[in-house]
This record gives C-alpha cells, structure tokens and sequence, in this order.
C-alpha cells in the first residue's frame, strides 16, 4: 500500500461517498423521464438485469484496480504496465473529469440559483410561460451564471481540500441522508395529490411491446453514466480501500442505492407532473421550466420548491466532489502537490474553463464547435465518446492484459471469497467488451 495515503475511516463511509458519487442530476431528470418512454415496468425490471450484467461488473473492475494500485487512473496503469501507453486511460479520464465538472457546475449552479427563487417567492402566480423567461434571464445573464457557477465550485473545494476521510467522507455522510429524507418527503407529498396514480401508473406499466432495440441501448446508457463508470471515479474512490474490503459487496451496494435514488426521484417527479396535466417527456427541462410550474401551484409551493432544489443541489455536490478529487488524486500522487495546493488550483483551472460553459447560454451562444453550443459540445464530447472508450479499455485491460486469474486473485485478498469470479471473468473478457463498443458506436452517431 502507498505509503502515507489517506484512506476512508469506515466501509460505510466508502459506500455513502461512492453512491453519491454515481447519484446526480441524470437520476432526478433522465431516469425518470426514459421508463415512462421505454416500457415502465418492464424498462425497469430490464434496467436491474443491465445494473447486474453490465454496472456491478464494472464497478469492480475500476474498484480493483485502485485498490491494488492505491494509485490515481495515471499512476495505476503506469504501476500496471510500465512505459506502455496504456497511461493514456487514465490521463483521458482526468481530461473527462476536468471537462464534465466545468460544464456540471453550471448546471448545479443554476439550480443553487432556483434554490433561492423559491425562498424568496420568485415563481409565486407565474405562468410556464413566465417561468420559462424567468430561466432564460437567468441562463442568459453575463454575470449571473458565471457567480452561482463559482460558488457551487467554492463549495466543492471546500470539501476536498478537507481529505478523504474528514472532508468527502464525512460531509457524504451527512449529505445523503439529508438526499434520502428530502426524496422520502418528496415522495409522500407527490403521491397524494389528485391524479397522481396516472402518472405512477404511467411510470410502472410493464409494456413490454415499447421495448425494443432503442430500449435496450437506452438502459445500458443510462446504466454506464448513471454508475460513473469510464472517467476513473470509481477507480480513485477504490484507491482509498483497504485490502480487507470485499469489493464485489461494495459494488452491489453502491448499484443499488444509484437505483433506488433513480427510482424514488421517479416516484417524486412523475407523479406531481401528471397531476397537473403537464409534459413527463420533457428530458432536462423538466427541473426548471416543467416542475417549478409544479411547485408554484401546490399548497406551499414555494417551500416544496426550494426542498427539491435543495435536493438537487447535495446530489450535484456530491456528484461533484467526485469529479474534482480524480482530478487532485493525480496531482497528489503524480506531481506530488499538497492536498491544499492541489484542490485550489485545479478547482480554480475548472472554474475557469466553465466560464465559457456559463455564457454559452447569454454572450456565447453564437460561438459554437461542431454546430453545438459550447456547453452542450462539453456534454457530447465527454458522455458520447470519453466515458465509453475509458470504460472500454478498462474492461479489456483486465479482461486480456491483466488476466482473470491475477484479477480474481486481488479480489480475494484478505480472506474474501468470489463465489462468482468465474462468471464475472466470462463477463469482462467477453460480454463488457461488446456492450462497451455498442455504447461508443451509438454514441458517436448521436
């Protein structure tokens, strides 16, 4: 083991801060909108089949390998294979990481933004009409977007620049359940009001004739971005583990509470839509034009607003400090930079490039790379072709280059035992590799 790295104070800790990794914004907005338009029920019960197929697998392929090295993406695979490019995994992964948290802040801070329109009352007797403007002055504005986007970046350094166990820990710790407690409340409320049944109804039929192809690679889509899997996430986290974990049990775990905050946002969303007879296919303009209509015509709407912001706020936080200690976890172990130089810095350089991200929408609209606004250039570039490939050349790097054997051998240090190693060996040298490829392929033609 690294001589003086951190490490996480509890197996608990680990899996709270590993599940709030993977749980996000796509959970509250994308998930909820892709099983009403894929089948319901039956999109869900194929999801759980592709969480245990495809995510579990990976997730212990990333987890193994940061724990056997407890070494950043760059340093593990130089460890692995010495002067061979395979480095390049993981210096793609902290390019990814870099780029998705310059462009993810935006989004949160919008939504730290809402979070204080509804304190304040902002959407009180506005019209969807009226709340769409107010969304376009905000995404607009040349100042505004860029102040909530640095702030949400403030708070996310101000969490890793704490450490693994005092500041990701132990702030995940106190986060998710507050994540939990707001999604329960959330919930109850949603499924009492009139004509909410239609909409869980809508959510949970099982029509399995909606299921096809599409279907298929729309699950495992959202099965690969929802874990985090492909940037080197998971990898890092695992970094921190001690031998003793059992990984394959931390995997299931983390897959499970990603599905289940999937699912209550569903049960919190859908319903409240279709109890005021608006669009539940409205992708990510369901957070801000769709559901503050919502909100604004509920008894204590303002209130409930300003919950769910809240909600969505910790859950892009968490997501966050994820992305930004892959980043400082290289420069740590690489360049051999203090935590407290490291975090800044690199939060600073994210800061900066999500500037441009933050005006995408007001004075940069008309610069545009590829036909695609910058923000959205951001998001293709890293979700349709960077996560993928990373995630492909995981899988083929212990599937083929590392080998079962040596694999299934670190799992079970410590004195834990794979029942099921032959079988997640057959899964990554033969099944991961094929899906990871479908996934790049389909991406690259969106």
């Amino acid at each position: 083991m690294t001589k003086n790295r951190e490490h996480w104070g509890s197996k608990l800790g680990f899996i709270i801060a590993a599940a709030g990794s993977a749980i996000g914004l796509g959970n509250l907005w994308r998930f909820p909108t892709i099983v009403g338009q894929n089948g319901g029920g039956a999109f869900v019960l194929m999801y759980l089949i592709m969480v245990f197929v495809i995510g579990i697998p990976v997730l212990i392929v990333e987890l193994m390998i940061g724990r056997k090295t407890q070494l950043n993406g760059v340093g593990a695979f130089k460890m692995l294979r010495p002067k061979t490019p395979w480095k390049y995994v993981g210096v793609m992964g902290i390019a990814a990481g870099f780029i998705i948290l310059s462009f993810y802040s935006v989004i949160a801070g919008w939504s730290m933004s809402y979070l204080f329109k509804f304190l304040q009352g902002t959407f009180t007797g506005l019209s969807p009409a009226d709340i769409a403007q107010e969304f376009g002055s905000l995404a607009s504005h040349p100042i505004l977007p860029v102040f909530w986007h640095g702030l949400f970046m403030v708070l996310t350094i101000g969490v890793v620049i704490l450490g693994v166990d005092k500041g990701i820990e132990r702030w995940s710790k106190i986060l998710m359940p507050i994540l939990f407690v707001l999604m329960i409340i959330l919930c109850i409320r949603s499924l009492t009001l009139d004509g909410a049944l239609e909409g869980v109804y809508w959510l949970f039929r099982p029509d399995f004739a909606s299921v096809d192809f599409n279907a298929v690679l729309t699950a495992l889509g959202q099965v690969f971005f929802s874990l985090s899997i492909g940037m080197g996430v998971i990898l890092t986290y695992g970094s921190y583990l001690s031998p003793e974990e059992n990984i394959p049990g931390c995997a299931t775990y983390i897959a499970f509470a990603d599905l289940g905050v999937a699912l209550l946002a569903s049960v919190a969303i859908i319903p409240a839509v279709f109890a005021f007879g608006l669009d539940p296919e409205t992708g990510p303009s369901l957070i801000f034009l769709t559901l503050p209509a919502v909100f604004q015509s509920m008894p204590w709407g303002s209130f409930i607003g300003a919950m769910f912001f809240l909600l969505v706020t910790i859950a892009a936080l968490t997501s966050s400090i994820s992305l930004l200690e892959t980043v400082v976890a290289y420069f740590i172990d690489e360049r051999k930079w203090p935590r407290s130089f490291a975090t800044p810095i690199c939060g600073l350089i994210i800061f900066i490039l999500g500037i441009f991200s933050s005006l995408s929408q007001g004075p940069l609209k008309d610069f545009k790379i590829f036909g695609l606004q910058i923000l959205d250039f951001k998001d293709a570039l890293t979700a349709n072709v960077m996560l993928p490939l990373g995630g492909l050349l995981m899988v083929i790097f212990v599937g083929w280059v590392m080998g079962p054997k040596n694999a299934i051998a670190e799992l079970e240090t410590g004195g834990n035992q794979f029942a099921l190693g032959k079988v997640w060996a057959f899964l990554v040298r033969w099944v991961l590799p094929v899906a990871m490829i479908i996934i790049l392929l389909s991406g690259l033609l969106q």
